[in-house]
């Protein structure tokens, strides 16, 4: 089969980066450098020509759907009278532990903020939606974290549902990476977002058993960060050593004691033995799965680069 035929039976319109960059234009992305180390996430490469070249053209087109829903929205309204309001454009960021989610959903929001009609986008994580390590150790799942049993997903369900009905104000519990844990009594606010990006590893999934509706049913546009394996691996453990030399140094951090018992090459066999045990199954099993439900797929290169973008056709 050639490529064109392969292209023609996909649902996606396959655009490698050097056409995707294209799109880019004339326009200059409105982000200092200093500002581009407030979002890059730890061992994730972003710069200015990744941005002006992948991630602008990304947020232009965000915007235009964005606009565009607002658009039918008011037709609509236009139709049914008060009982069509506007409604928060809400955008999925799926993928795997260390892939660069956090980083792209950052830097996704402070780009759209800068694009006109769009100016209050906000973020949230499904970290906050996962179970204390308390009800996780009393399920039997503290050793499944990330997986989709170990989260809440019908307190997640319910806020989304919320936000997308236009609820004036939403909470969100708070997740510490330091902690490893929820916090108490610690909650994140969404207020009537014109755009919201829901960012988590899980966020794709189809229906709970027993459910008949699921999280994407909400969503408007999504998008699945992708890579092959070996290089989430390779990212995943060059992260962890970098934070068993900083972050797990803290006392206060879940991880300290680890920095007391094991050498350096120990760490990296125990962060090894983490993807192997649980971040490679929840990929395998739960994570890729979900890939083809996305509206967007960016695929990235071994150094955090996006080599190619597949577009869901309309």
């Amino acid at each position: 089969m050639s490529a064109a035929q392969e292209q023609g039976s996909s649902p996606y319109l396959a655009i490698d980066r050097t056409d995707w960059s294209v799109l880019a234009k004339s326009a200059t992305a409105p982000l200092s450098e200093e500002e581009l180390k407030n979002i890059r996430g730890l061992g994730d490469f972003l710069d200015l020509q990744e941005v002006q070249e992948v991630y602008l053209p990304v947020s232009k087109l965000l915007s235009i759907y964005a606009q565009g829903t607002q658009a039918l929205h008011k037709s609509t309204a236009g139709y049914f009278g008060e009982r069509a309001a506007r409604t928060p454009f809400i955008i999925a960021v799926a993928g795997s532990v260390a892939v660069g989610k956090s980083t792209v959903s950052r830097l996704l929001m402070e780009l759209m903020k800068r694009w006109e009609g769009i100016p209050n986008v906000e973020l949230i994580t499904t970290d906050g939606f996962l179970y204390p390590n308390a009800e996780l150790e009393k399920r039997g799942l503290l050793n499944r974290k990330g997986f989709p049993e170990s989260y809440d997903r019908k307190r997640l369900l319910n806020f989304v549902a919320d936000v997308k009905s236009g609820k004036e104000e939403v909470s969100a519990p708070v997740y510490s990476h330091l902690s490893y844990d929820i916090v108490p009594d610690q909650y994140q606010v969404v207020r009537s977002p014109d755009v919201l990006i829901v960012e988590g590893l899980n966020v794709l999934q189809p229906p709970a058993i027993g459910q008949e509706v699921a999280l994407s049913d909400y969503f408007d546009f999504s998008i699945y960060i992708d890579a092959e394996p070996a290089d989430i691996q390779q990212w995943y453990l060059d992260r962890f050593l970098e934070l068993w030399k900083t972050a797990f140094t803290n006392p206060a951090s879940y991880f300290h004691p680890l920095t007391k018992e094991l050498s350096e090459q120990q760490a990296i066999q125990r962060a090894e033995g983490f993807w192997q045990e649980i971040n490679l199954p929840n990929l395998k099993e739960n994570i890729e799965p979900t890939k083809s439900r996305a509206t967007l797929v960016m695929q990235k290169g071994k150094q955090h680069r996006v080599e190619k973008v597949l577009l869901r056709k309309i």
